[in-house]
């Protein structure tokens, strides 16, 4: 399993190192504007490298394992999502169509992936079922948003990644020791690997973006293993929804309360801006790494333990999620996210 990490994080950064030499010939330069937190131009596209080492990682672990045919269907449906995001790359396409593509995407992996027996043991209520479908659609299509809206300092989404994956790997692992030899356990590594590749050359000052292909990319897949570790029974469904919600508290509680104030305060939400609390951060500090490393330490000393807990006491687990969201909330409103700088 080692040395498969190994190769990916190294497949990772020599696409990377082909995307920067050929950034100008495929259109994959990042040029600044008022909303960007970078100040020369700089290639994007990075996220190729991403999906190329993840798919063959996870391909390789579907013919070499046990692995079933729900990781066939994430699989196919990450690579759609990152051509989606690929094109956004090259040649911007319209908010409508990326977010119907969006959630025709997000369908066909609840569709697949929802599991009706798992869920009729959640909730017997047919009516009570379909809202929750409908609430995890949409829960699935805000990430796969939001996750591109955060990544916007350097090294910022691919470190919340590598956390979440190796966070929720770890968490698993010390729940039912035997799960360590699953094949799903080595993908979410292997995905870690091809990020920790990256961010080689995405800590500040960045060589390169990931883009929206590598940002769309990683968040489906962090999404996808949430729900196939349900899926597969490695956790239930509500430890395994809370504490997959409490790793990725720090983004979401970020993109969510800055999209809601905008909307509050009656700006034009749909546009771009750059009011996130980790952008007012980043202004203030004059540091993206500075930054990067205030959100890993809220995700370690707050969020990790919460979860840790989440699944060592199981009938606390929505307590927990809530605890984890609101002293969060709160900062982010006092700080100000959504709004102009003074």
């Amino acid at each position: 399993m080692i040395a498969l990490i190994f190769l990916t994080a190294v497949l990772t950064l020599v696409c990377c190192k082909l995307v920067i030499s050929r950034a100008h010939k495929w259109r994959l330069i990042d040029t600044p504007n008022q909303r960007s937190s970078h100040n020369v131009p700089t290639p994007r596209g990075g996220g190729i490298g991403l999906v190329i080492a993840g798919s063959l990682a996870g391909l390789y672990l579907l013919v070499t394992s046990s692995f079933n045919r729900y990781a066939v269907v994430v699989l196919i449906i990450s690579c759609c999502v990152a051509v989606v995001g690929l094109q956004d790359d090259r040649k911007p396409i319209s908010v409508r169509l990326r977010l119907s593509l969006h959630v025709v995407l997000a369908a066909l992996l609840l569709i697949v992936l929802g599991g009706s027996v798992e869920m009729q043991r959640f909730v017997e209520n047919w009516a009570s079922r379909t809202l929750i479908y409908a609430f995890l659609l949409l829960v699935i299509v805000w990430w796969i948003n939001l996750f591109n809206f955060m990544d916007g300092v350097d090294g910022l989404a691919g470190m919340q990644t590598i956390f979440m994956l190796l966070a929720g790997a770890g968490l698993l692992v010390g729940l039912r020791h035997q799960v360590i030899a699953d094949p799903l356990i080595a993908w979410m590594l292997c995905v870690a690997g091809a990020t920790a590749g990256f961010l080689l050359l995405n800590w500040a000052p960045a060589k390169i973006f990931m883009g929206d292909v590598g940002s769309n990319y990683l968040a489906f897949m962090l999404l996808s293993f949430g729900l196939l570790t349900i899926r597969n029974e490695l956790i239930s469904v509500p430890t395994g929804l809370a504490m997959w919600a409490i790793l990725g508290a720090a983004f979401a509680t970020d993109a969510t309360i800055t999209l809601m104030t905008r909307i509050f305060t009656k700006k034009r939400w749909l546009q771009g801006h750059s009011t996130h609390l980790y952008q007012r951060l980043a202004r203030r500090f004059g540091s993206h790494s500075r930054v990067t490393l205030i959100y890993l330490a809220v995700n370690l000393i707050w969020l990790l333990p919460l979860a840790f807990l989440c699944t060592r006491i199981p009938q606390w687990a929505v307590g927990l999620a809530v605890i984890a969201y609101l002293p969060l909330i709160a900062v982010a409103i006092m700080m100000g996210a959504g709004k102009p700088d003074d």
